[in-house]
């Protein structure tokens, strides 16, 4: 009986969390920080540059980009972070945005069009696009950098 009140409790709970977070984000921001797109470090041998960077809030995202030699487009993007769910929104959304595109894309990638990707964030928010972005910026320049 016990067991029964505390499943209640916790699906009661988790309605409360969701519709909060529904006050405060679109559903789309919401729906990706529950079920980021292309989350996750892959195997080394799938990585052509990866990049780490703190923002001031004391957030971390990292990068991992797939580029292909021959023309410059990124094939896969992976992203992990320590920040909160819009950041966790923005560094998924990043990847979609710049998966197929070139470097060039990727590189003038502004955190307006991140943000404007997700359907806009609360101003207390706005920036983990910015977070998002000089990540990418930082991947792309280490790409270069060691490229040649």
């Amino acid at each position: 009986m016990a067991e029964e009140h505390f499943d209640e409790f916790v699906k009661n709970l988790q309605k409360e969390i969701l519709n909060k977070e529904l006050e405060e984000y679109n559903q789309y921001v919401v729906k990706l920080f529950h079920n980021p797109k292309n989350w996750g470090k892959p195997p080394i041998d799938k990585i052509s540059v990866w990049h780490a960077y703190e923002g001031p809030c004391g957030d971390t995202m990292q990068f991992f980009l797939k580029i292909n030699n021959n023309n410059n487009i990124i094939e896969k993007a992976n992203f992990i972070t320590d920040g909160c769910g819009a950041t966790v929104a923005a560094g998924s959304q990043t990847t979609l945005l710049i998966e197929g595109k070139s470097l060039d894309f990727a590189e003038n990638l502004r955190p307006e069009d991140i943000e404007n990707a997700l359907g806009g964030l609360p101003e207390d928010h706005k920036h983990c696009a910015e977070l998002a972005a000089r990540t990418l910026k930082r991947s792309i320049e280490k790409f270069k950098h060691t490229k040649g």
